[in-house]
C-alpha cells in the first residue's frame, strides 16, 4: 500500500502546482491589464489598450480553470461545475464584446489615419508577456504530463492564446516604433479582435461540452 500511498501523495503535490500556476496566471493577468490599459490610454496605442482589456477578460477564463483545477484535487473525473460553466460563458461574451469594441474602434483609426504617440512600452509588455507565459506554459504541460490530466495539459494549450496576442502587439508595435508606419496600430488591433472573436467563441463550444474537461 505504500507505494499507492506516495504516489496520491505526489499527485497532490502536482494539484498543488497546478492550482497555484493557475492563480499565478489570474494575477499576472491583472496586472498585466491595468499597466497596459493604463499605458495604451497614456500613449494613445489602441493595440496596446485593447491588449490590456483582453487580459481581464483572460481573468475570468483563469478563475474557472483555477476552480477547476482545485476541484479535480478531490474528483478527477468530475464534469464542469456550473460555476466553471458560467465562466466559459461570461468569457465567451466578454470576448464577443470586445472584439465588436475593437474591431470598430481598429477600422474607425484606419479610416482617420490615428497615430499612437508611442509604442514603446508594447514592446516592452509584449517582450515580458512572451518570455512569462512561454514558461507558464512549459509548467503547465509538464504537470499535465505527470498527472496524464487532459483538462491540465488543455489549460496550457489555452495559454498559448496569450502567446498568440503577445506577438501580434510586439510584431505592431515594434513595427510602428522603428518605421512610424500610421496603420500598423490600428491593423495590429484588428489582429488582437481576430483572435478574441476566435476564443470566444471556442468558450461557448466548450460550455455545452458535459463531457471532457477542456477549457477555453
Amino acid at each position: 500500500m505504500e507505494p499507492v500511498t506516495r504516489q496520491a501523495d505526489n499527485n497532490q503535490g502536482l494539484y498543488e502546482i497546478a492550482f497555484g500556476l493557475a492563480v499565478f496566471t489570474v494575477l499576472y493577468n491583472i496586472l498585466e491589464g491595468l499597466v497596459s490599459v493604463w499605458l495604451g490610454y497614456k500613449d494613445e496605442s489602441l493595440a496596446l489598450f485593447g491588449f490590456g482589456t483582453d487580459s481581464f477578460v483572460e481573468v475570468i477564463s483563469g478563475l474557472g480553470i483555477a476552480h477547476m483545477v482545485f476541484r479535480m484535487k478531490h474528483n478527477m473525473e468530475a464534469r464542469y461545475s456550473g460555476f466553471e460553466k458560467t465562466a466559459l460563458r461570461i468569457t465567451g461574451v466578454s470576448f464577443m464584446i470586445l472584439t465588436a469594441g475593437l474591431s470598430l474602434s481598429g477600422i474607425y483609426n484606419l479610416i482617420t489615419g490615428h497615430r499612437p504617440e508611442s509604442t514603446f512600452w508594447g514592446v516592452v509588455i509584449s517582450l515580458i508577456s512572451i518570455l512569462i507565459m512561454t514558461l507558464l506554459i512549459v509548467w503547465k504541460r509538464r504537470t499535465g504530463q505527470k498527472l496524464n490530466s487532459q483538462a491540465i495539459l488543455a489549460d496550457a494549450e489555452c495559454t498559448k492564446v496569450c502567446v498568440y496576442m503577445s506577438v501580434i502587439l510586439l510584431i505592431s508595435s515594434a513595427v510602428y516604433e522603428f518605421t512610424g508606419f500610421t496603420y500598423i496600430d490600428s491593423l495590429g488591433t484588428l489582429g488582437l479582435a481576430w483572435i478574441s472573436f476566435r476564443e470566444g467563441r471556442e468558450c461557448f463550444e466548450k460550455a455545452k461540452n458535459n463531457g471532457e474537461c477542456i477549457y477555453c
